[in-house]
């Protein structure tokens, strides 16, 4: 027996609900068709599909490191890069081997956990993460309309459009994913292949000029110098201020999640991916070092070419630095190429955000009954996604410094997680070097993540109100889902199948009774007085067979699952025994397997639970258990609508 599918009524219906499955461990997916396996790209292609999210920073994030670190921005960013090199990737790395299907740090640290921890850690994890991908949509096609309105051809002419325009590069991003995102990858090898050639254009322009007039550099660290005083007061700022300029760290999270793109070896195995995992390594290493090398030459020719007060409010390098050395250097029309390039990739580092989310989402929140069954589908989740970001981009006016703290302190977040899973990971395989490393690595983004909080307070804010708004919503989504049956699939072994026979066979114009038992100490005087107690609280014939069912509660934080029956002959009585994450959705279950397998209606006979009905619900949605009988009898209800073919539930 399976769970029923979501039935699309009308088309609208239909068309939000394409692709979508009713299974725990499976979502539609961006760009899904239904069923169709997905074939495998290179994984230098799939990197430029993570690559509009990474690669995209460069469009503000010089800009947003010189606000952030003055003139110390150079001397930072390499501390940046050194966490980069030596602990982002190494962390990421571990992380691919051991989430080779795409789950991410997340899911390590699901498993290191157990029971209703685990799930409300997951749920503080993708808040954060909601935070790192959605305003990586707002703040990208913020920064994409700051390029349009501040390049001179358009001349002032969109000035004061700015939330608008940015509305509109958020619903055209939307519009693209209801109607299918099939050809991502393709697209984002082209709009990352040209990006990264126009700022290797300007990087090598304005190094030549600085490498033709050195007295630029000269000045700049006169100033520095002046500014600060002791070269060791210097060092000391770099490291006290590169928490600022964690914008540079985002893709990394991306870089696991689209994992399953990626081409695997001829000898793979869904069990053992190697070719996929090394993939997945070049991946992260090449996009690690190719960023590395954009970010320290960047941002040393913007600090030292572009005088601090242009990068203030309003002023034309706010935001957009390597734009501005563009059209300083090679005019407008090359100037403009690199603005429509940029805005491309900027758009384009949404997409990869909402495909994130689309992949991370449905991946838990359906599967902890905290989500309806539809966010599962893709479509229904992209307009929640949008409108959320058209939200977000109105409250914070389409200004890029403004979402800048609650982007660094999502990815700050999902980096600092991952670096505890795989510390903790190194400790349990007995690892003593690895783990002594990452432990270290930890220290320093646990440094950094609280750093940029005390900083900017504003993210973290963000993050926890994204992070109560998912909290809220996935236990009204529980409590709502709760009777549903919840049970994917029962399956009896022999013993189960035999007890199943010998009552229908006995005489097959009885009826089939079970008697719910909670066990004890399961000798014979416990199933012999509960047969007596049963047979006269309900009157029941003595003649008439009866099946004890006993039901022992697993990990009740989990939603769906199989359900395993094992039968057992003991002190001469049948009994059927599973294990469930809640009692009555599963008798509720194992009687509608009964009903299918035998062609006859079964009955189960239930004791009164005592206490009070209002804390006996609360243990049923906490800890499966509970008001039992009632409960199993809402559960049929809503599984089995016509009464004739529900089976019955008696109490006594």
């Amino acid at each position: 027996m399976t769970l029923t599918p979501t039935r699309a009524t009308g088309p609208v219906r239909r068309w939000l609900l394409e692709g979508l499955v009713d299974r725990s461990a499976r979502h539609s997916g961006p760009g899904a068709r239904g069923d169709e396996p997905t074939e495998g790209k290179p994984w230098w292609r799939v990197m430029c599909l993570t690559g509009v999210d990474y690669f995209s920073t460069l469009g503000y994030q010089p800009a947003v490191a010189i606000a952030a670190a003055g003139l110390v921005s150079p001397l930072a960013t390499l501390v940046l890069v050194a966490l980069t090199l030596l602990g982002a990737l190494p962390i990421y790395r571990r992380v691919a081997r051991e989430s080779s299907h795409g789950e991410g740090s997340v899911a390590m640290l699901e498993r290191l956990l157990s029971y209703w921890w685990s799930k409300l850690l997951v749920l503080v994890l993708l808040g954060f993460a909601a935070t790192d991908f959605v305003i990586t949509i707002t703040l990208s096609a913020a920064d994409a309309s700051a390029h349009a309105i501040e390049n001179p051809f358009v001349g002032g002419a969109l000035d004061g459009w700015e939330v608008p325009l940015t509305i509109g590069l958020i619903l055209l991003l939307g519009a693209v994913f209801l109607a299918g995102f099939h050809e991502a990858i393709g697209i984002a090898v082209v709009i990352v292949g040209v990006f990264l050639a126009m700022n290797l254009l300007v990087v090598v322009g304005a190094l030549w000029r600085i490498a033709t007039a050195p007295d630029v550099v000269v000045d700049w660290g006169a100033a520095l110098t002046q500014q600060n005083g002791n070269p060791l007061l210097i060092v000391g700022i770099a490291l006290i201020v590169f928490p600022k300029l964690a914008l540079g760290l985002s893709g990394f999270e991306t870089g696991v999640t689209v994992m399953p793109l990626i081409k695997g070896g001829e000898g793979d195995t869904e069990a053992n991916p190697e070719g996929r995992i090394a993939g997945a390594r070049k991946l992260l290493t090449t996009a690690a070092v190719i960023m590395s090398c954009f970010l320290i030459t960047s941002s040393f020719a913007c600090t030292v070419l572009i005088p601090l007060s242009e990068f203030a409010p309003g002023g034309p390098a706010n935001g957009r630095a390597l734009a501005y050395l563009a059209h300083e250097q090679f005019g407008d029309v090359v100037g403009s190429v690199y603005d429509v390039s940029t805005i491309v990739i900027l758009w384009f580092a949404g997409a990869s955000a909402m495909a994130g989310l689309l992949n991370l989402v449905p991946r838990y929140l359906p599967r902890y009954g905290m989500a309806p069954a539809w966010a599962r589908a893709v479509r229904p989740m992209v307009i929640v996604f949008t409108l959320v970001g058209i939200l977000v981009t109105i409250i914070f006016d389409a200004s890029v410094d403004a979402q800048s703290g609650a982007y660094a302190t999502g990815v700050l977040v999902l980096i600092t997680s991952a670096s505890v899973a795989v510390t903790l990971s190194a400790r349990k395989h007995g690892q003593r070097a690895a783990f002594v490393g990452f432990a270290v690595v930890s220290v320093v983004f646990v440094y950094t993540t609280v750093a940029n909080m005390i900083e900017r307070p504003e993210g973290l804010k963000i993050g926890l109100i994204f992070v109560v708004a998912i909290f809220v919503v996935s236990f009204a989504s529980r409590a709502a889902r709760s009777f549903e049956l919840r049970i994917t699939g029962v399956h009896l072994d022999d013993t189960a199948r035999e007890i199943l026979r010998e009552a229908h066979t006995a005489d097959p114009e009885s009826t089939i009774r079970l008697i719910a038992n909670e066990p004890d100490r399961r000798d014979r005087a416990e199933y012999h007085d509960k047969e007596l107690e049963e047979r006269y609280d309900h009157h029941i014939p003595s003649g008439d067979a009866l099946i004890f069912v006993e039901i022992t509660v697993g990990d009740p934080s989990d939603f769906e699952e199989e359900l395993d029956v094992q039968g057992e002959y003991r002190h001469g009585y049948r009994i059927l025994r599973a294990r469930s994450a809640t009692v009555p959705n599963a008798i509720a279950a194992l009687l509608l397997e009964l009903r299918d397998e035998t062609g006859r209606v079964p009955h189960v006979y239930f004791e009164w639970t005592e206490g009070n009905p209002a804390l006996n619900l609360l243990r049923y949605l906490l800890f499966g258990v509970g008001e039992v009988a009632p409960v199993a009898r809402e559960v049929l209800r809503e599984a089995e609508p016509d009464p004739a073919r529900r089976p019955a539930v008696h109490v006594g």
